[in-house]
């Protein structure tokens, strides 16, 4: 069975082997690493017709871990996500285009505090194969970056040299495990 046979099907995001992160500068000089812990996420995919594919994915904003409670607390608040108003980032496809051999372009509207923008997310594929238990998996993998501010993500401070505590460029990383139906 070719790549293309096996990629056509229904996949689910397997949670205990994605990582769907984030990392930013931080007071201008460290980069800062976190990950939201609570994610699903199903793609329908017609790899004669990759345009028709759909994916969609939820992520439960209150999982946001950047492994310091307080940092993590403060992520919650309405200072940045606001997760009593805003419990769940979404990210649906309205498109799906190969560039190259192993490749894609997964185009789409991302939703963050009721705030809905395309944007359009280079995939690698890893690799397909059967794992241990006779599951088909697909590996993932890519990087893009946005800016906060345009999905109302706006908190900041001023440092004493001028410069910002958080930066507005957000790079959003995507190592994903999907398991065929």
């Amino acid at each position: 069975m070719s790549s293309d046979e096996q990629l056509t099907g229904t996949w689910v995001i397997d949670p205990a082997h994605t990582r769907l992160g984030f990392s930013t500068r931080h007071a201008m000089v460290t980069r800062i690493r976190g990950a939201f812990n609570v994610v699903e996420g199903t793609a329908v995919v017609d790899a004669d017709d990759l345009a028709s594919t759909k994916v969609t994915i939820t992520i439960d904003v209150d999982s946001v871990d950047t492994r310091t409670s307080d940092r993590d607390a403060h992520l919650r608040s309405a200072d940045f996500f606001d997760v009593e108003k805003y419990p769940k980032i979404t990210f649906t496809s309205t498109g799906v285009d190969e560039v190259e051999e192993g490749s894609y372009i997964v185009n789409g509207d991302l939703t963050i505090r009721d705030v809905t923008r395309q944007v359009s997310i280079p995939l690698e594929l890893l690799g397909i194969d059967r794992d241990h238990q006779g599951a088909l998996r697909v590996g993932l993998e890519g990087k893009r970056r946005i800016d906060r501010k345009d999905w109302g993500v706006e908190w900041n401070t001023t440092l004493d040299s001028g410069g910002l505590l958080v930066s507005d460029k957000i790079t959003l990383e995507f190592e994903l495990s999907l398991i065929k139906q």
